[in-house]
């Protein structure tokens, strides 16, 4: 759960917010297997048992991973634990999300092996914005000003290859020395960015939403589902 969100719902880990008489982990699930995903990997930090009861309801579609460390460490680590179950690419998604099944059409359909989707404007608060000038990601930040020209707004999918994960470990292992506290997104996926290609295609009217406080709740709940329910 995030901790912004961990006051209003201290029994159950963020992915089981209910929306719409469906969970945040649920909807996503079934999205992916509408896909044609058939094999779910989740890391589990906070309640973790809610997760694996979820797995052994699922019947081989979902395999969980426990991240020990959770309360000290951040998603890089989250994901770093998850390596000895990966061996081909992958689609990696964030357990806060709303989002219309075309995420994730984008992505697999996209020419590179390698990417980041990428919104139009929210307004929604908290907004990570990517550097893209040439549609291949250089930069990050929830500072806009730290950043040249936005591309868009990070939704919190991505793909990623074998190649670039074995990268990604690799810096993780070297990283993980100093301090556990990293992001995949900044730490990761920026960092690689300057030796390797990550496209960063955008959907300017993508129908999503991060739920991470209060405040974003509300506004999944008021302005996104709805939209949602015509998917």
């Amino acid at each position: 759960m995030g901790k912004r969100l961990r006051e209003a719902h201290t029994d159950t880990p963020k992915g089981f917010l209910q929306l719409d008489g469906r969970s945040l982990i649920e909807d996503s699930i079934f999205r992916l297997e509408q896909a044609g995903i058939t094999n779910i990997i989740i890391v589990t930090g906070f309640c973790a048992g809610h997760y694996e009861q979820l797995a052994m309801r699922k019947d081989g579609l979902v395999t969980t991973v426990h991240n020990p460390r959770y309360a000290e460490s951040g998603s890089f680590y989250s994901l770093y634990c998850a390596r000895d179950l990966i061996d081909e690419g992958f689609l990696l998604l964030e357990s806060d999300l709303i989002y219309e099944s075309r995420a994730l059409d984008v992505l697999i359909g996209h020419e590179y092996s390698d990417a980041v989707l990428l919104s139009g404007p929210t307004g929604a608060g908290d907004e990570v914005f990517v550097e893209a000038p040439t549609g291949l990601l250089v930069n990050m930040s929830k500072d806009r000003s730290k950043l040249g020209s936005v591309a868009g707004e990070l939704v919190g999918i991505s793909k990623i290859s074998r190649g670039l994960f074995a990268l990604l470990k690799h810096m993780a292992a070297e990283a993980f020395e100093s301090t556990l506290q990293l992001d995949y997104e900044t730490d990761g996926l920026v960092a690689a960015a300057t030796s390797w290609e990550i496209a960063c295609p955008a959907v300017s009217d993508l129908i999503w939403a991060e739920i991470d406080d209060p405040g974003q709740l509300e506004r999944a709940r008021e302005h996104v589902l709805p939209r949602l329910r015509l998917d």
